[in-house]
């Protein structure tokens, strides 16, 4: 069997380039798109420092290229609100070529409350349920923030696109490991990192001063529990789907596992609910929810 095939595999192109021509772009969007692919992502306001409507040409070519392949695009700009407010946007294309979610930047640097006009910060870190999975978007100077990362993961991201000026590294690897989401970056220096679940950087590629095109498979049904109250249900579910389920990593000093399917008729998600596994992020949730009422306050509440 095609292990690429199981368990439910999205397929991801990572366009990382700095101050190319729309032409160019959106001829490598194409090609890469009509090789077929489910999402591809663009870097940080690879257009430059001036704002656009949201129907500028740019846009409105992404839309077509979108809806002609029948893929996700995430086209970032600079995003004209109106004559005195902009936006650093994420704008996510869908298969029809509908503008179907957009992110502005929570956390704009320091420099993009001085262009004219101002940008704004966004008040919101939205996910958006594609039909591969649930996707959370951030960008840039974000990756210092965990209060949009933990916003994604509270709404049930399984995977978030960073496009970005910098490439950040190992402040990414801290959201995925805190979060258990994947991570893909698209970037202005020309790289390409993929966090796993687990927090490992699973690729890297950096094609300095050229286009770098890497394309990434993830399987989004793969789930990482801990071991606490979990191991008498996994050794049960594993002997139950022998061939058909397999525990693909053991974290030993996290005391962590995943499991990924073998089996296309299968789903390790629906299983271990099925099974009454407690995924990871449910755990650490239900466990800070349960101290704080025991304790009878939200320690969170004195951080801010």
């Amino acid at each position: 069997m095609d292990n690429e095939k199981m368990g439910r595999p999205v397929e991801i192109v990572s366009i990382s380039f700095s101050n190319r021509p729309l032409t160019e772009i959106s001829a490598i969007v194409e090609q890469e798109a009509a090789k077929g692919c489910d999402l591809i992502v663009l870097p940080e306001t690879w257009r430059g420092n001036d704002a656009e409507q949201i129907d500028s040409e740019a846009v409105l070519t992404m839309r077509a290229l979108a809806k002609r392949y029948n893929t996700y695009i995430i086209h970032p700009m600079f995003r004209l609100i109106d004559e005195n407010k902009q936006a650093n946007s994420a704008i996510l294309i869908d298969r029809e070529g509908e503008i179907v979610c957009i992110y502005d930047k929570v956390y704009p640097f320091w420099n993009e409350f001085d262009l004219t006009p101002p940008v704004a910060s966004g008040e919101e870190a939205p996910v958006y349920q594609t039909d591969f999975g649930t996707i959370g978007m951030a960008i840039c100077f974000d990756a210092n923030f965990p209060e949009v990362w933990k916003r994604l993961a509270q709404q049930g991201a399984e995977l978030v696109l960073w496009p970005s000026a910098y490439s950040a590294g190992t402040s990414l690897q801290a959201h995925a490991i805190n979060h258990q989401f994947y991570i893909v970056t698209s970037t202005l220096l020309s790289d390409c990192i993929v966090y796993d679940i687990t927090g490992k950087e699973i690729h890297y590629s950096k094609k300095p001063g050229e286009i770098n095109i890497s394309r990434i498979t993830l399987d989004l049904d793969r789930r990482i529990f801990h071991e606490n109250f979990n191991i008498d249900k996994r050794d049960a579910l594993l002997k139950d789907y022998a061939g058909r389920i397999e525990q693909d990593c053991l974290m030993e000093r996290e005391q962590w596992f995943t499991l990924r399917c073998l089996d296309p008729d299968v789903s390790v998600q629906q299983l271990a609910q099925q099974y009454g596994l407690e995924e990871l992020r449910a755990y650490k949730e239900r466990s800070m929810n349960g101290i704080d009422r025991m304790r009878g306050f939200r320690f969170v509440s004195k951080t801010i």
